[in-house]
């Protein structure tokens, strides 16, 4: 429960909680130890990592290097049980509840979950919904699902309600990397209002006001990870972490 504490004293200090996503694909192994404290000193409260297709071997590698440079959390965002490693902090064990494919509802997990337990890492539950932005994404091809409406808030709160009864502790809204429309403030804020576990909020988030919006509408966590892969710019990490931790 160390990670799961963690992020939730995050909420309570900052109002909410900025997390970026690293994909090994795309990460330069010998760069990747003074970004990832660059992004640390910022004020970001995490760092996921894992991606919908690994190409790639140096997974365990990239997470042992973040873990040696941080003291933020390094936590995985698996896009299949094989993305797993010892170094990490925790992994956050996602059931696709959006979709009706049982590889990515029980089959994936049921895989994984021994493998977790010898690893000792911690099991962050999480409902895992794919909400329509615009463009078939990377995750919707390799998960053979179809996401939620985006105009369907109600189908929305009704996965979100199922999630939370079952016992899992987060809810993660995605929109997938490099979406055309972020998840509406519309749907975050339906699920917000009728559930009580932390809300994650993923893709398409490409500037810190969008961010911002996304706060206000009920969003407890924010991912970025494309748009920091396409914009250099050291400023606009410190900027999303201001416009995201509302209690600063």
């Amino acid at each position: 429960m160390k990670v799961y504490n963690h992020l939730q004293k995050v909420l309570e200090k900052k109002g909410a909680g900025y997390l970026i996503l690293l994909d090994p694909d795309h990460e330069n192994l010998t760069e990747l130890s003074s970004r990832a404290k660059f992004f640390e000193d910022c004020g970001v409260d995490g760092i996921l990592v894992g991606g919908s297709l690994l190409v790639s071997n140096h997974f365990d590698e990239c997470i042992r290097v973040l873990k040696q440079a941080l003291s933020i959390p390094v936590i995985i965002f698996p896009g299949n049980g094989n993305q797993l490693s010892e170094y990490a902090d925790a992994v956050l064990f996602l059931s696709l509840i959006s979709g009706r494919n049982p590889h990515y509802l029980i089959e994936e997990q049921v895989r994984s979950a021994p493998l977790i337990k010898s690893l000792n890492l911690e099991a962050i539950s999480t409902g895992y919904m794919l909400i329509e932005s615009g463009k078939t994404t990377s995750v919707e091809y390799m998960s053979n699902t179809r996401p939620i409406p985006s105009n369907k808030s109600e189908i929305a709160v009704a996965h979100a309600l199922a999630a939370e009864f079952m016992g899992m502790k987060m809810l993660y809204l995605e929109a997938g990397s490099g979406a055309s429309r972020p998840v509406p403030d519309v749907m975050i804020q339906a699920v917000n209002g009728s559930t009580a576990i932390p809300l994650i909020v993923g893709g398409g988030i490409n500037n810190p006001q969008v961010a911002e919006q996304k706060v206000r509408a009920g969003a407890s966590f924010i991912v970025t990870g494309d748009v920091l892969e396409k914009n250099k710019d050291e400023s606009l990490v410190s900027t999303f972490c201001k416009m995201i931790h509302r209690k600063e």
